[in-house]
């Protein structure tokens, strides 16, 4: 890597020898990198679970985790940061199985410290042009305004592999998933990710206009149509012919407009207000909806025979509380979105802060944790964001929301299960603290604990 960018690289290393561990300690801080060093398997885990490292240089070989399960880890949270294995026991076979699960260098013990600080430099070089290579992809998105969907999350990652898959077929999508979770960027993600990328976008909440108004927004009308109108409008699904149309919060569309847009969908076809003669127009509708849509159809405030036309596939975009290995992925992308746009130096976020988001809910989603790092952002003064920067509540309490889990509403039982569990690690496993914060005698926690199976924990 060049200049001030091989310097700002951060190495973690990780070996149970503690004299082996100090050595190449001593001689990465030496050639000027950010060093976090531990002779704990398990505590590289959580370390890498807290902030990202552009190289892994690891022990092979450790009690309770090893090499191999650090690499594996590694690799799902961070797939550009480099491993490299190191190890007393070299043999061929291990040298072939830790290169063939994506291992960037193997080094046999002992090793030369020449060796090792060439090897290192190789792998950061390759993590820095990944970086760059990354960044000129992302600006040529931006640039065509594509977008891009951050994640590692298996649930999402499948998701986005259907939705590249129905992407060309032209047939209308149903996105479901609480506010927040980021519905609109995937409606953007299919149709950048189809034959109409070259054609335009448009995006309405149907909640949030008059019937009136929503009418004219979605089919626009002809000049003289009604008093004050002076000039001929062009409506969404008129401007959005040949390209695609999202439609959020569909289940707020009042009962006049589902007819209308029933009939664009059926016949391809549209009137303006005031026109006689109906356009033709050729538009992908992609819907969404924050409700339970089969309720909604059950009372009668939803055409059924609409919900058929817009659900040819429906995609249900988990909320961030479902997919908490993302939050440090988001996190750290937000930060250099928002430390970009203010002009900011902002590089870091603790792992105190990380630890909160992580132990924390996100009622308002994926939105809600791109708010928290824009203030952090905001407010930092150093090069880190700190829990002093975070909203106050989320210093004080983690909010804990009641939702389904695997399409299954919580019962009361699993609740409180939760819930004792939540106060246990927050007091550190005081039972006498934790009965009182309960509200209950230490007899009854105890009770509880061992109807829930908790007791040994």
């Amino acid at each position: 890597m060049r200049g001030q960018n091989m310097h700002n690289a951060k190495i973690l290393i990780i070996d149970d020898e503690k004299i082996a561990l100090k050595n190449l300690e001593h001689v990465m801080k030496k050639e000027g990198y950010s060093v976090v060093a531990t002779q704990s398997g398990q505590n590289a885990i959580k370390l890498l679970e807290e902030q990202p490292f552009d190289v892994v240089l690891t022990d092979l070989r450790m009690e309770k985790v090893d090499g191999m399960q650090i690499l594996k880890r590694c690799h799902e949270l961070y797939p550009d940061t480099e491993v490299i294995m190191i190890t007393g026991f070299a043999t061929l076979e291990t040298a072939v199985e830790t290169m063939k699960h994506g291992a960037f260098y193997y080094i046999s013990k002992p090793f030369k410290l020449d060796e090792v600080r060439k090897v290192v430099r190789e792998a950061i070089e390759k993590v820095h042009l990944k970086h760059e290579n990354q960044q000129l992809r992302e600006q040529i998105e931006n640039y065509q305004g594509k977008v891009k969907i951050i994640t590692q999350d298996p649930k999402i990652k499948k998701i986005l592999d259907t939705a590249r898959q129905i992407a060309p077929t032209d047939c209308n999508v149903l996105l479901s998933g609480e506010s927040g979770t980021g519905k609109e960027l995937f409606a953007r993600y299919i149709h950048y990710s189809s034959t109409r990328t070259e054609e335009a976008f448009f995006a309405i909440n149907c909640g949030a206009f008059t019937e009136e108004l929503l009418s004219n927004e979605l089919f626009g009308h002809e000049k003289g149509a009604f008093t004050g109108a002076t000039t001929m409008k062009k409506g969404l699904v008129e401007m959005a012919s040949g390209g695609t149309l999202f439609l959020d919060e569909i289940t707020e569309m009042p009962a006049s407009m589902q007819v209308k847009l029933l009939r664009v969908i059926q016949e391809k076809e549209m009137l303006r207000l005031g026109a006689t003669e109906p356009l033709k127009v050729d538009v992908r509708f992609i819907a969404a909806t924050n409700r339970d849509i089969q309720s909604a159809i059950k009372t009668g405030n939803f055409r059924q025979d609409l919900y058929f036309r817009l659900n040819v596939v429906l995609l249900h975009i988990p909320p961030l509380s479902e997919r908490k290995d993302d939050i440090p992925l988001l996190s750290y992308y937000f930060l250099k979105k928002y430390s970009a746009l203010m002009k900011k130096t902002v590089t870091e976020i603790s792992p105190d802060v990380i630890a909160l988001l992580m132990n924390y809910d996100f009622p308002g989603n994926v939105r809600e944790l791109e708010n928290i790092i824009e203030r952090g952002v905001a407010l930092s003064t150093g090069s880190s964001i700190e829990t002093a920067h975070l909203p106050e509540d989320l210093r004080e309490l983690s909010i804990k929301t009641f939702r389904r889990k695997e399409g299954k509403i919580p019962s009361l039982e699993d609740q409180e299960m939760s819930y004792i569990t939540w106060v246990l690690n927050e007091v550190g496993g005081n039972k006498t603290l934790a009965a009182q914060i309960l509200g209950i005698d230490r007899v009854s926690l105890w009770r509880k604990l061992k109807k829930y199976g908790l007791e040994a924990e």
